[in-house]
Order: C-alpha cells, then structure tokens, then sequence
C-alpha cells in the first residue's frame, strides 16, 4: 500500500472539493465539444431527405469566385463520391446484398432496414456527412442504389439516368474539405463553426454565408487526406471494414524512410492537377509513380536444321509513390 506524505494527503484532500465543483460547472464552460453546438449539422438540425443534406452542405455559392477550381474538382471522383464511376455504387449494392443481409446481428433483413449506421462502413469516407442526416436518408440512398442497378440491368436508361442524377449530388464538395472535415484535433484548435471556411489565412471572406476565413493547421498536410485515404481497418465501427491503406503504409514506410512530401504535393501541385485530384485513372500520375524498364534482347535458337528466333524480355518496375500501390 502506498503512503502519501501529510502534505500531499493534505493537498489531495482540500483539491478534491475544487475539483468536484468545477465538475459541476455548467456544460458551455469546459466541457468536452465546446464549439460542437455551432457547427453548419447542429445550427441546421438532422437532414431529413437526401436534398435536405445536399441544401445543408450547398457550395454552390463558391463557383463565383472560386470558378476554376470548382470546374477541376467537379472532373475529380471526390465530385460523385457515392456513384464513382458506377463501381463505387455498384459495390454500395453489394455492401447490402452480400454484406448486412448475410451478417445475422446487423438488423438488416432487407434494403428497407438500412440506417446510417450501416452505410456508415462506406460513407465514413465516401460521404461523411451522412452523419449529420437521420435514418430515412440511409433509406432514399439505398433506394437509388438498387432502383439504378435495377434499371441498368433491366435496360431502362431513363430510369438508371434519373437515380445517377441524384446519386451524384452526393459528394466530397467545398464544404466538407473546408469546413466540416477541416479540422482533425478538434480540443486543440476548436470546433469549424457555420459560417467559416478554412484555408491557409485568417481573415474576412467575401461571402454572405461564410464571412469569415480561419486558417487550417492540416489542411496541406497528409494527415488531412489521412481521414479517409486510411491507416487501416475502421475498428471504431461496430462492423470494422478495410478500404484504402495510402496514409499508413504512406507513415509507415515513405515518412519513415525519410520522405518529405505530401499527398497534397504529389496529387495537386507537382500534377498540376489542382483540386481535379487523380490517381491511376490519370496517365501522368501513374507515369510519375511508377518507373517501368524492359530490357530487350533478340536471341536464336537452334531447333533441328531450323533457326527458331527468339526474345527474352526483362522487365523492372519501381514505385516511386509515396505509398503501396495499389490501394483501395
């Protein structure tokens, strides 16, 4: 058993009643999520429908002034993070099918029964804000899913077009970079509250719904990206899933190794790409990522009376990305 010496059983004894009653402090005054409460979800309640949740996060407003790099980001996947380029929403399907349906305790027995807590195991990264929506926008979205495949599969163009549509005003947009996602140590740098948008200054923003710009600490650094492009299996889930890997293997082996540069470096700035940010689908990431060699020489082979020509071809590969490939 230890003793504490008289003074510091002394001390301990007269902080504790302190300590009890700054516990009982109202909740604004130090309370965990200070800041929470005034973020663009809490201001604007629970998204209803999946409109209400396209309205809440609208950055429509930025193509103004911002024109250029809306038109780069809108040729980018994060542009229809749900649909993809039909894969992402076909494995959506999946994910209910072959994956809630099929596990005994998910509480899903049909489409109908999905909640965001399930399309949670692909939104976290996907659509993120789904979070901020209730359950009958899981539902809406499961809808479209199937009634899309449906149509594509029964020939119904019209149809599959209809479902597209809303399936691709879903996505990773302004707001949710530079608000709602742009803050990843939340106690040490506050709550992003409606009204702000982060970049890399502080100051006034010639907006009348985000008059004010506050400066990201992680904004260009990898860690951002880090949120979705993984370290890993998601085990805060109840169903923890693995998708992309890019960030841990990116610490683990690249940063570790010495490396430098960031994911913003690679996929933005050096490409020239900007905010359409691309990956293999683009021939110039995948040239700069990957050094390909072959070594060819011609040899011939002596069959019988006949010379039979031959090649033998030595290929090397190099990935010079910052990160395994592939990923995801």
């Amino acid at each position: 058993m230890l003793i504490l010496p008289r003074i510091i059983r002394g001390f301990l004894f007269l902080s504790l009643p302190a300590v009890l009653l700054f516990s009982a402090a109202p909740a604004g005054a130090g309370s965990v999520g200070v800041g929470r409460d005034q973020g663009i979800a809490a201001r604007k309640g629970k998204a209803k429908s999946v409109a209400e949740l396209v309205a809440m996060y609208d950055s429509s407003s930025c193509i103004e002034c911002h024109g250029e790099v809306h038109e780069a980001w809108a040729k980018s996947i994060h542009s229809r993070s749900i649909f993809g380029t039909g894969r992402t929403a076909a494995t959506l399907v999946n994910t209910v099918n072959n994956g809630l349906i099929q596990w005994p305790a998910s509480g899903v027995t049909e489409p109908c029964d999905v909640r965001v807590e399930h399309l949670m195991v692909c939104a976290k990264c996907h659509l993120p804000q789904l979070a901020d929506a209730e359950d009958s926008v899981a539902r809406e979205i499961t809808n479209a899913l199937f009634l899309w495949q449906d149509a594509i599969e029964d020939e119904q163009p019209e149809v599959a077009a209809r479902e597209e549509v809303l399936l691709k005003s879903l996505n990773i947009n302004c707001l949710v970079c530079h608000n709602r996602n742009a803050v990843t140590h939340k106690w040490a740098y506050g709550y992003p509250k409606a009204g702000e948008v982060y970049g890399t200054k502080d100051g006034a923003h010639d907006s009348k719904e985000y008059p004010v710009m506050k400066k990201s600490a992680v904004l260009g650094e990898a860690v951002f990206c880090g949120q979705c492009h993984g370290l890993g299996p998601n085990m805060e889930l109840d169903e923890p899933t693995q998708c992309a890997t890019a960030y841990g293997s990116y610490l683990w082996s690249y940063r570790a190794e010495g490396g430098k540069e960031q994911c913003q470096d690679c996929h933005m700035r050096k490409s020239g790409l900007g905010h359409n940010m691309q990956s293999y689908r683009d021939p110039g990431m995948a040239k700069a990522a990957v050094d390909f060699e072959t070594d060819i020489s011609g040899i011939r082979l002596r069959d019988g009376s006949r010379y039979v020509p031959k090649a033998v071809v030595k290929v090397s590969m190099t990935n010079r990305a910052g990160h395994s490939i592939p990923d995801g």
